[in-house]
């Protein structure tokens, strides 16, 4: 009695190992894209610039679409800041990514290799990141009472660009809004203060 006893519950452990073990393993699920503004993804990758170089500083931030996002909401899934160093003379591309499409970067903040950086030159002009008090999604706002919302109007499938940088002409601080199927291909271009959220013009 005891050795059938015994063969029954080795008969019953045997067909519970078999049934958990044809359970199929459970997949992990893809995490979902993650789209912020310009100031959200400017502070991850500013983070990682002081990291390079204690003297980091900003002269350029542009977003970039992929094939989920096309920054109609003043959102990115892809963001690219450029930084210099004036006490190097070198300067760095810091880019953030939260965009699982197959044209994006890796997710996260990545950063390429050092180039030069010329403190004096216009073009590559740093800025206080305290300037930076309006968001991306603020500038689309104003942009689209300027034209903006006629271009969607006219064709939703175009994509919105944002580019932010120092204008040392009027020495400011500015979002360009830009429209169009690609940056080579610009339909509209806004220029609007970051620091106050003012229109400033529309740039042909």
């Amino acid at each position: 009695m005891k050795r059938l006893l015994v063969g029954l519950l080795g008969v019953s452990l045997m067909m519970g190992c078999s049934s958990q073990s044809s359970k199929p393993a459970e997949k992990p699920q893809p995490k979902p894209p993650e789209f912020v503004t310009g100031r959200t993804a400017f502070q991850k990758i500013f983070v990682a610039a002081r990291g390079w170089n204690r003297d980091a500083q900003p002269y350029r931030l542009e977003s970039q679409t992929t094939a989920d996002s096309d920054g109609k909401d003043g959102k990115s899934g892809v963001w690219n800041g450029w930084f210099g160093s004036p006490s190097t003379h070198s300067g760095k591309r810091y880019t953030w990514s939260g965009s699982g499409a197959p044209d994006a970067p890796d997710r996260g903040v990545s950063f390429g290799s050092d180039d030069s950086f010329n403190p004096s030159n216009s073009s590559t002009h740093v800025f206080d990141i305290a300037f930076l008090k309006k968001d991306s999604d603020e500038a689309l706002a104003v942009a689209q009472k300027h034209g903006g919302d006629k271009v969607l109007a006219k064709d939703a499938n175009t994509h919105v660009f944002y580019a932010l940088d120092w204008s040392s002409a009027s020495n400011e601080l500015v979002w360009h809004v830009i429209y169009g199927p690609s940056k080579d291909q610009i339909r509209l271009n806004v220029a609007v203060n970051a620091s106050s959220g003012e229109f400033i013009r529309v740039d042909k």
